[in-house]
């Protein structure tokens, strides 16, 4: 199988898989009398060391997960092709109503499926995933004897990867995740190849709850200090008082927060102006991508980082490779979307019952989000693993996992067949869709 799920969009770059049968050592003899320690190692051919997989070789499970989850981030990403990032998570800053008018019922149910089913727990399995091929590619190379070529390999691979993030972000569509990915992998899942899975899966806990009190707790914690400053801000008026520099920068600062949840109208429409002039247009979308990388990298680094470890000890625990006991999936399965399910309904309606406050969406969803998305992408991939070992939906689970065997080239081709769908075609349906 592919060790990272997006390598596979040129044949060129398969070369660099690790899946070729056991290097074959010279069976020449010794001379009569040489001493076998100073005659060396076997010889190796570096061919047959970093020769591509072979499809009998390929690990079908694997493929059937990461073809499954990157689907499920089309669902997740299609709003962010259709009317922005602003609306990814809750679409409240739309033309076309969501949650209410003609259709709100079908659109609220739309919304609720898509978080409990779907959001960050997709996500979640394909880093994991990403995880599981450093493990994979790493030990399949010293295997067979590549030696020094299998940190080349690797860091080859890992270059191009931010180099198609880069231009995917550039020229096709600012919400990419290779860069970041590949960027993660050249920085520290390497030095991690080789721990014992009890050591890695503390590692990714520890990072993990970090990111959660960092970026969640955090994010909202700076909303209510900016609200309460604002607040300060319009009591001084109240009272007729002559503001300060800092209370006049602390009333933009929390109008510009209210805009970002609840875009109003003159923004609408003028994002959606930006976005109906075809290719041309990605220069609205293109100015931020480099601000939005650097910051991604710096505060994503506890997402990406975090779940690619989970992966590489889940990986080498054999729960990825159907090497587990039933017993073992039907127990991930239960707790993990027993967790993730009921917890996520909750969010969402708390959210929607408080008809998306900034706050209460905060408290409902984002600080139960890691939970939430850990638990249920483990359950997910219990569910389909348990599918797979007792041989149901073969035809159809053939079909998914060709889609992982290729999840570079379909990665991509999503993000070119929503861009020409919303954007760069002749529909120009950004914006106008419920």
């Amino acid at each position: 199988s592919t060790l990272f799920p997006y390598t596979t969009l040129f044949r060129s770059l398969e070369v660099l898989r690790m899946s070729a049968p056991a290097a074959v050592p010279d069976q020449s003899p010794l001379p009569v009398g040489a001493n076998e320690e100073l005659a060396g190692p076997p010889r190796v051919d570096p061919s047959l060391a970093t020769r591509p997989v072979e499809p009998s070789e390929r690990i079908s499970s694997v493929d059937l997960i990461r073809g499954f989850s990157l689907m499920g981030i089309l669902i997740m990403n299609v709003t962010d092709f259709a009317y922005g990032f602003t609306n990814y998570a809750v679409p409240l800053s739309t033309v076309k109503p969501v949650f209410d008018g003609p259709h709100w019922k079908i659109n609220t149910a739309a919304w609720f499926m898509r978080w409990i089913f779907a959001e960050g727990k997709m996500r979640a399995l394909f880093s994991m995933l990403f995880g599981a091929g450093v493990v994979l590619l790493t030990a399949r190379a010293e295997s067979r004897g590549a030696g020094v070529r299998a940190a080349d390999i690797y860091t080859r691979r890992n270059m191009w990867l931010v180099l198609f993030g880069m231009l995917h972000c550039y020229l096709i569509w600012n919400g990419d995740i290779l860069y970041f990915y590949g960027l993660a992998a050249l920085l520290f899942l390497f030095p991690f190849r080789n721990l014992k899975p009890k050591k890695l899966l503390w590692t990714a806990g520890i990072i993990l709850l970090t990111n959660t009190v960092v970026v969640q707790f955090g994010q909202t914690f700076n909303e209510l200090h900016t609200k309460h400053q604002a607040e300060k801000a319009n009591i001084a008026l109240a009272h007729r008082q002559v503001l300060t520099e800092d209370q006049i920068a602390d009333l933009k600062s929390w109008k510009n927060m209210q805009d970002r949840w609840r875009k109003p109208a003159k923004k609408i429409y003028k994002d959606i102006a930006e976005h109906q002039q075809g290719w041309l247009s990605q220069g609205a979308d293109a100015k931020d991508a480099l601000t939005g990388e650097l910051k991604g990298a710096y505060f994503g680094f506890g997402d990406w980082v975090g779940l690619m470890l989970l992966g590489m000890a889940l990986y080498r625990l054999g729960f990825f490779s159907l090497k587990c006991s039933t017993r073992t999936y039907v127990l991930t399965a239960v707790i993990g979307l027993g967790i993730a399910w009921p917890i996520t309904f909750w969010g969402c309606w708390h959210a929607w019952r408080s008809h998306f406050d900034l706050f209460s969406t905060a408290y409902a969803l984002d600080f139960p989000y890691d939970l939430t998305r850990v638990s249920g992408a483990l359950g997910t991939a219990a569910v389909l693993l348990l599918l797979a070992r007792f041989g149901m939906f073969r035809w159809l689970f053939a079909r998914v996992a060709a889609v992982g065997q290729m999840a570079l080239s379909n990665y991509l081709l999503t993000s070119l067949t929503m861009k020409t769908i919303f954007v760069w075609g002749s529909w120009h349906w950004y914006g106008y869709v419920e």
